[in-house]
C-alpha cells in the first residue's frame, strides 16, 4: 500500500490543479454514476430522509435526495482541490462570522467546537484553521485504507493544523492541555455502544449520540461553540459560528448535547442535500432499557 501512495498522490495533485468549472464535470459524472448506475445507498438515503421529512410530498424527498449526490461528489472533488488551493482562492469562496473565536481567545480560555457532516467539512476545517487566533486541533477517525488516511491528513494539516487521532485522544491531547486550543468535534457520529450513549428525539426518532463531546467540555470546563453551514452557491460556503454554551459545567447532564442536537435539525432544515444522508444515524434501535441514557424532552 505504501507504494502506491505516492503514485495515488501525484496523480490527485495533478487533477487538483485543474479549475473548479473542470472538476466540477467529473463531479457530477460521478453523482450520476453514484445516483443512477450504481445506486449507491439509494434506498438507506430514501429512508433516512423520508424519516427527517415525513410531511413532505414524496417528489420533493426525491429532489433531496437526487441532490445529496451532488452535494456528495462535490465535496470530494473540492476536496481534491484542497491539496493545491492558494489561502486567497479558498478565502474568495467562503464567507462567515468566526469573531465568536476571538472573543473566547481574547478571554484566555481554549474552546471546544462540535462539528455536524455537513458538506463540506474539510473546507471548514482548512479556512477556520487559518482565520481565526487559536491552533485548531481536529479529532480524526483513522481510516483503514492507508492511502485514504494519509491523504486526508496532508490535507487538513498543509497550513499547520495538528490532527488527533480519536483512538490516541487522550495522550494525544497533553501537549496542548497548558496552551490555548480549539478543538474540533465531530459530534454526530453514530457511537459503537449505544446503552452508554445519551438518546434523544433526532429529527422525529430516538437516536443515540456520544458522550465524549459532552464530557470532554464538562471536565476541562471550556467553552463549546457550533455553527451554521449553508451554501449560497455552488463551491461557495456561509460558516456562522455562535456560543452554544460558555459554561458547560453550569448545565445539567445532557443539555448541551439536547442544544446541539436540536441545532443540527434546524441546520439540516435550511439545505437538507448538505448533511451527509448516507451515514447511519439510525442504525441502532430504541429499546426501554435506554430509557435511563434518555435526556431529551419527553418521547
Amino acid at each position: 500500500m505504501r507504494i502506491l501512495f505516492f503514485p495515488a498522490f501525484g496523480l490527485l495533485y495533478l487533477v487538483s490543479l485543474l479549475p473548479f468549472r473542470v472538476l466540477y464535470i467529473f463531479s457530477d459524472v460521478g453523482a450520476w454514476i453514484l445516483r443512477d448506475v450504481v445506486k449507491y445507498r439509494w434506498k438507506e438515503i430514501g429512508q433516512n430522509i423520508g424519516q427527517a421529512f415525513p410531511e413532505m410530498a414524496e417528489t420533493d424527498r426525491v429532489v433531496i435526495a437526487r441532490r445529496f449526490y451532488r452535494s456528495f461528489t462535490d465535496n470530494w472533488i473540492e476536496t481534491v482541490k484542497l491539496m493545491s488551493i492558494s489561502r486567497r482562492s479558498l478565502s474568495k469562496r467562503v464567507s462567515g462570522n468566526i469573531q465568536v473565536f476571538h472573543q473566547l481567545y481574547d478571554s484566555g480560555r481554549s474552546v471546544q467546537v462540535n462539528l455536524g457532516h455537513f458538506f463540506n467539512w474539510e473546507i471548514m476545517t482548512l479556512y477556520t484553521g487559518i482565520h481565526q487566533p487559536y491552533t485548531f486541533l481536529t479529532v480524526y477517525l483513522p481510516q483503514s485504507n492507508e492511502i485514504m488516511d494519509r491523504w486526508i491528513q496532508f490535507v487538513r494539516s498543509r497550513w499547520g493544523n495538528p490532527q488527533i487521532p480519536a483512538t490516541q485522544m487522550s495522550r494525544a491531547l497533553i501537549p496542548w492541555r497548558k496552551k490555548q486550543y480549539l478543538l474540533a468535534l465531530g459530534a454526530d457520529q453514530s457511537p459503537a455502544v449505544p446503552d452508554q450513549a445519551y438518546w434523544l428525539n433526532f429529527l422525529g426518532r430516538p437516536a443515540p449520540f456520544p458522550r465524549g463531546p459532552e464530557k470532554f467540555a464538562r471536565n476541562m470546563g471550556i467553552p463549546v461553540v457550533m455553527l451554521t453551514t449553508t451554501r449560497p452557491k455552488r463551491g461557495y460556503y456561509h460558516f456562522e459560528y455562535f456560543l452554544l454554551a460558555d459554561d458547560p459545567k453550569s448545565l445539567p447532564d445532557g443539555e448541551l448535547m439536547r442544544r446541539y442536537v436540536r441545532h443540527l435539525e434546524s441546520n439540516i432544515r435550511l439545505q437538507p442535500e448538505l448533511y451527509l444522508w448516507s451515514h447511519r444515524r439510525w442504525k441502532h434501535p430504541w429499546k426501554e432499557e435506554y430509557r435511563h441514557l434518555w435526556v431529551d424532552e419527553a418521547q
